[in-house]
């Protein structure tokens, strides 16, 4: 699998809470211990390999503490990393406080990469690309993908599967594209709103084909997800599950989607196995994986 996106360092600060601070109504967490975990694109190349399969991530990082710690992460992973440095850019920190099992803050630090060293990135792209068998593009809006239209040419042509999981309400940047994964919320900024099933379905089948795409996976929370394509559409319910916490499990599902049609799945064949993954993810506390033995148990 060839990843390609905006990563970003995840770090949590656990802690205690006993008081409220004298100085305004807010909580008192005395920090005692720290984590750290691979975020954004570098989280889903983490579960294409927790899977099995093997990872390459492409992205653009900054020239700081946050980027060097990152690619140690993703490297003990055993992705292979190919990260181009922007010493102007500030590599994006999630920084999550949690006390009493719950987050109770989170704090961003992220700036755009420069145009330069993205287009330097699509040249490397060129060359990763014979020798992978799908390409998975991770788009979180932080300004890493300004030249996905090209990379999506480029696979085109090349015969990869292209999964995309979107930004935005302009998605005319994903055409020619395999198949795109937005949630609810996502597509709702594209299409607009909806009514009823028959009214969602023709809006996504026409944003299908005027978009040149194989097919559309929405993911629906407790309504499960369905896919739409040249067949109709095929729906999978959600599993019954305690949720714990909901962060990444888009990155689950599309990597697992991604992980069985680069091993020549079709994309109905493997609705039901990124379903069943997305579900045991949000079973996990924050940015986590699913393993081989836990999706086929």
């Amino acid at each position: 699998m060839l990843v390609v996106g905006d990563v970003m360092l995840d770090r949590y600060w656990y802690g205690a809470v006993d008081r409220i601070s004298p100085e305004a109504p807010v909580p008192v967490v005395r920090v005692t211990r720290e984590e750290e975990r691979n975020g954004g694109a570098a989280n889903v190349a983490y579960n294409v390999v927790t899977l099995g399969a093997q990872a390459s991530l492409l992205t653009v990082v900054g020239e700081d503490e946050a980027s060097h710690k990152l690619e140690a992460l993703v490297a003990d992973t055993g992705i292979q990393t190919y990260f181009g440095r922007d010493a102007r850019l500030k590599t994006t920190v999630k920084l999550r406080v949690i006390g009493r099992q719950q987050q109770l803050l989170r704090m961003d630090f992220e700036n755009t990469p420069q145009t330069e060293v993205l287009a330097s990135q699509t040249a490397t792209f060129a060359d990763l690309l014979p020798s992978h068998h799908a390409v998975l593009f991770s788009d979180y809006g932080k300004g890493g993908l300004a030249h996905v239209s090209d990379m999506i040419a480029r696979a085109r042509s090349a015969g990869k599967p292209i999964l995309i999981d979107p930004k935005g309400s302009d998605y005319s940047r994903y055409q020619g594209a395999t198949v795109i994964t937005p949630n609810r919320a996502e597509l709702q900024q594209v299409i607009g709103v909806w009514h009823n099933e028959s009214e969602l379905q023709a809006k996504v089948q026409n944003l299908r084909q005027a978009l040149t795409l194989q097919a559309i996976l929405l993911t629906r929370s407790e309504e499960g997800m369905t896919i739409f394509d040249a067949q109709g559409h095929l729906t999978v319910s959600a599993q019954a599950r305690e949720v714990f916490d909901v962060t990444g499990a888009g990155d689950t599902v599309i990597a697992t989607m991604a992980a069985l049609v680069g091993a020549g799945y079709s994309m109905r064949d493997a609705l039901p196995l990124a379903n069943r993954a997305g579900g045991l993810v949000v079973g996990k506390f924050g940015t986590a994986t699913v393993s081989y033995q836990e999706l086929f148990a």
